[in-house]
């Protein structure tokens, strides 16, 4: 008998395939087993130090092959693997007689642990720690990591959920769509299944009944799986399959009417820039600059900077170029600037305020940005991520245009930067709506739970009332340009809203172009602004989706 489970589609997208279930994880040794007989402490130690280094230098490498999210996801992991105080903690099991494999459990188990009870950010910490973990005994005992299943023919992936250094390796020839029955819509595999247009859904807790060799139906549109699909599944899948092709994007992001929505590109490193200035991107309307600091374990030098900021700036001459200052902190600790100690990290200090902590590499950071600029055409903007107040964004801007920084910025990601958004801009520049942490912060709820993943969804009206509140504070300052560059402006739907609500410019993945292009070009800007309001007036986010969704024909036209 047919079944039907519902997640929170965050990836479109409608196939029937067979299901492969990620593989069993890496057994737990012994609790405290013993050394090997005739092994020392020290060569246990030698064996655990060197398995370690395997690992890190195999996530690595393995980052080397990647781009973009995936990339940082894969360096951030690496950088697990080394963590000297992980290492400390077994190396000091092993010394006590314990074997390597136990120590390392033992004492990742323990960081685990703490991390899961400070909840946030580093709840999810505790995940990247486990699969590390389970890497360092695989490679202890010889044995295959943990891993994407091997299958000859593609396979829908299902999982409770994917380690990052998973996630990041997808192979989009061989994996048709994900299921998970954990994360959220922020969550890694979410981020990554959009970045690669791998139908997705998350969050769907029932799917852990779903075996090897099932056939399922998966609609990442509607975020439900369906167990031995019927014809009108089969219909949807097709119907998705014989999709109108889209156009590319032109390079002209415009409604109906001529009105123009630039659309830029949220990237992290040069290549990344050079296949978004290839789709068309107007401009970078995101640079993340923990690319260039994540798996070091200190600030990375000038000449390091300036190398691989101007990197972007060459794919983009003539082309505006938005840089986030570093927005290190929560989720992206780095050893030389962050405190992996703070009891809410979420909440704690994190982008711009880390200046407050760490004093001279936000300044380091400017200056390097600076002399990148003079070597370039671009037209950089820089920003801080993480303002709250009015005289931080003033702080911000006066330390910008001392480094010699024309246009200088804030993130919008905290409801006091919304509410203030006129204030915040009669002493900056432009401000930019980060739409995933804005989404967490206005809602209360953690952006990587999946048990509160209706909570953070950017159609909550209270979030598009945040995104209408700036807007209004841009006009009150002279019309200065709000800009969005969250997952929101990826949302052909919701990209309508945001133009709709008054914002200038709009930043995605490259892959999000296209669509996002396709469907703007329906609409005028009287049209756009009246489904912006039916979205502002509807009491939930399923509502206000589905009442926009409704009135956009070219979603279905294009399978979106």
């Amino acid at each position: 008998m047919s079944k039907k489970f519902t997640g929170v589609g965050v990836s479109a997208g409608r196939v029937i395939g067979r299901v492969r279930r990620m593989p069993e994880p890496i057994l737990a040794p012994a609790d405290g087993a013993p050394l090997p007989a005739g092994v020392s402490a020290e060569e246990e130690t030698a064996r655990l130090t060197e398995a370690s280094k395997a690992v890190a230098t195999g996530l690595k490498e393995r980052a080397a092959l990647a781009t973009g999210d995936a990339q940082a996801v894969l360096k951030a992991t690496a950088l697990m693997a080394s963590d000297r105080s992980l290492l400390k903690s077994a190396t000091k099991l092993v010394t006590g007689g314990t074997c390597a494999e136990s120590a390392i459990w033992e004492a990742a188990d323990a960081v685990a642990t703490q991390l899961t009870a400070l909840g946030g950010y580093m709840a999810e910490r505790a995940g990247d720690v486990l699969d590390v973990r389970a890497r360092i005994v695989a490679e202890l005992r010889g044995v295959p990591a943990p891993g994407i299943p091997d299958s000859d023919e593609p396979f829908i992936l299902a999982a409770v959920d994917l380690a990052p250094a998973d996630t990041a390796t997808l192979d989009p020839a061989k994996v048709l769509a994900l299921v998970t029955s954990d994360g959220g819509p922020q969550s890694h595999t979410a981020i990554i299944a959009r970045s690669l247009g791998l139908p997705a859904i998350v969050a769907a807790p029932e799917t852990t009944e779903l075996a090897d060799g099932d056939l399922v139906f998966v609609d990442g549109i509607d975020g439900q799986v369906v167990t031995d699909p019927s014809e009108a599944e089969e219909h949807l899948a097709t119907t998705y399959a014989n999709r109108e092709v889209l156009p590319d994007f032109s390079g002209t992001g415009e409604l109906s009417d001529g009105y123009r929505v630039p659309l830029l590109s949220n990237v992290g490193s040069g290549e990344d820039a050079q296949a978004a200035a290839a789709a068309g991107a107007e401009g970078v309307g995101l640079l993340r600059t923990e690319f260039c600091f994540l798996g070091k374990d200190k600030e990375p030098t000038h000449e390091e900077q300036v190398a691989a900021y101007g990197a972007v700036f060459a794919a983009f001459a003539g082309k505006k170029v938005v840089v986030r200052t570093l927005d290190a902190g929560a989720d992206k600790p780095l050893p030389f600037l962050t405190d992996s100690s703070e009891p809410n990290p979420a909440l704690g200090v994190r982008g711009y305020r880390t200046d407050l902590t760490s004093p001279g590499v936000l300044e380091r950071q400017l200056k390097a940005i600076a002399q990148a600029t003079s070597e370039h055409e671009a037209d950089v903007w820089v920003m801080a991520p993480m303002i709250s107040t009015p005289a931080e964004a003033q702080d911000f801007a006066e330390m910008a245009k001392a480094a010699g920084l024309a246009t200088a910025g804030t993130m919008i990601e905290v409801p006091s930067a919304a509410v203030l958004a006129g204030q915040i801009l009669q002493r900056c520049d432009f401000v930019s709506i980060g739409t995933n942490d804005l989404t967490q912060y206005t809602m209360a709820a953690d952006r990587q739970l999946g048990t509160l993943a209706e909570l953070n969804d950017p159609w909550q009206p209270a979030v598009l009332h945040m995104v209408a509140a700036t807007t209004a504070g841009a006009q009150s300052a002279g019309g200065k340009p709000v800009g969005v560059c969250g997952e929101a402006a990826a949302d052909p739907a919701l990209a309508v809203v945001l133009v709709g609500l008054g914002v200038n410019t709009l930043s995605m993945n490259k892959r999000a172009l296209a669509p996002v292009s396709a469907v703007l070009r329906t609409v005028d800007l009287a049209n756009a602004q009246r489904l912006a309001k039916l979205a502002l007036d509807a009491p939930s986010a399923e509502l206000a989706r589905s009442v926009v969704r409704a009135e956009l024909s070219e979603l279905d036209r294009f399978g979106l």
